[in-house]
């Protein structure tokens, strides 16, 4: 595309950092997030901005990167306000060896990016003050005996649901499992701030929550709320939500956080019937070598 250098000056990066972090804050609080979590969603969406790559065509921006994701290097559109400047962004990514891209979208709809297919969301909620079980369910702490066969269970869903969302090959999704499980839980069962539990109606287990309290500032994350599959579609998918949010106050936090991966239509039709606002939606699509 005519017209569009890259950016080396840092008055002109400047400009437009000041720009973007507004227009993240602004999405994050349009969201409902508190002025503290919002802050702290925009560090992380920040992260590694100084490797940016910065281009202009006098009127928008464009903000690119190649990072490495299990093994594969993947091309990011950071930002893009230069109208219809995602082809050259591709090239970009392209250029640099990226085998697919992806873009994060935080408020607002998708845009140019309408035809990447979604692979994942961050929703959030805030928990009610004093939220109850639902009748009928009993919730108690997963033991530690029960934790490898948890842990096991847990992986080969986390590694099903990546494949099925279209963003990673078999043998990526394993790694990146691998990383992400060290990552969230270096000590195992015992690492501090994860609570793990098991969802029991008429005495037998029909799914499990595994919950990361202080996540961010008044959040817990919902790594996991599973309804065991022999027990689905019998209400305790709505169940499961109820838990979270009597975990996340039982922690000492306001709001439940959790992330969806694309494809899975049911699980995002739950969050969109129990109020679960969408945080940031990542979209990505493969690339032609160049």
């Amino acid at each position: 595309m005519n017209g569009i250098r890259i950016v080396a000056d840092q008055t002109d990066r400047a400009e437009w950092r000041g720009g973007f972090e507004e227009r993240v804050l602004a999405g994050y609080r349009a969201a409902g997030c508190s002025e503290p979590l919002a802050r702290a969603l925009l560090e992380r969406a920040l992260e590694g901005i100084d490797g940016w790559t910065l281009a202009t065509d006098g009127t928008g921006w464009i903000a690119v990167s190649v990072t490495e994701d299990a093994g594969a290097p993947v091309g990011r559109i950071h930002d893009l306000t230069v109208p219809r400047g995602r082809a050259w962004a591709e090239r970009w990514c392209a250029g640099q060896g990226a085998q697919r891209v992806e873009v994060r979208l935080t408020g607002g709809g998708p845009g140019e990016f309408a035809h990447y297919p979604v692979r994942g969301q961050i929703r959030m909620r805030a928990a009610a003050e004093r939220p109850e079980l639902p009748p009928g369910l009993a919730v108690r702490r997963l033991t530690e005996e029960e934790y490898p066969a948890w842990y096991a269970a847990e992986e080969a869903g986390y590694i099903g649901d990546i494949v099925r969302s279209g963003t990673l090959t078999p043998e990526q999704a394993k790694a990146k499992s691998d990383q992400d499980f060290a990552r969230y839980l270096p000590q195992g069962y015992r690492t501090p701030g994860h609570a793990f539990y098991v969802m029991e109606a008429d005495g037998r287990a029909v799914g499990t929550g595994w919950v990361n309290h202080g996540f961010l500032p008044g959040v817990t994350f919902g790594f996991s709320l599973e309804v065991h599959e022999e027990h689905r579609g019998k209400g305790y998918g709505r169940a499961a939500m109820a838990v979270g949010e009597w975990a996340t106050r039982q922690g000492g936090d306001e709001a439940m956080m959790l992330n969806v991966f694309g494809g899975n239509d049911v699980a995002m039709s739950l969050y969109d019937s129990t109020g679960f606002a969408v945080l940031d939606e990542y979209r990505s699509t493969g690339l032609q070598a160049v």
